[in-house]
């Protein structure tokens, strides 16, 4: 499961209402391949798909695959504003490792065919 802060709830509910988007879209969490520590966050409005899992909190829904929610199971998704400015984090147990950059992260498990680690820019 992910869960969202209300602070996240809140920040992305009006993010989408300024989009004008459908109500069958909701915030979609993905992990890709690269960065420098191996794996990338991800986060785009979306609609769901077969095989999705779908969360609710605050009113905002939440939806992941199935590959991606094996990296980030039980992760917590906030929204922080302060004086370096505002953004999200991502708080996953899974991660063993995170690069500097905070979209870039590795777990203990390694899988045949991971992506290389790249530079942070």
């Amino acid at each position: 499961m992910i869960t969202l802060t209300e602070s996240a709830a809140e920040k992305l509910g009006a993010t989408m209402a300024g989009k004008d988007l459908p109500e069958t879209h909701a915030l979609r969490v993905f992990v890709k391949g690269g960065g420098c520590g191996g794996m990338q966050y991800g986060m785009t409005f979306d609609e769901p798909r077969d095989g999705d899992q779908v969360y609710e909190q605050f009113g905002m829904r939440v939806i992941v695959d199935e590959t991606s929610l094996h990296y980030v199971n039980g992760a917590n998704i906030d929204y922080v504003d302060n004086l370096m400015g505002g953004g999200f984090q991502i708080d996953n147990p899974q991660a063993v490792t995170s690069c500097g950059c905070g979209s870039s992260f590795r777990t203990a498990e390694t899988h045949t065919g991971e992506a290389v680690p790249e530079t942070c820019h």
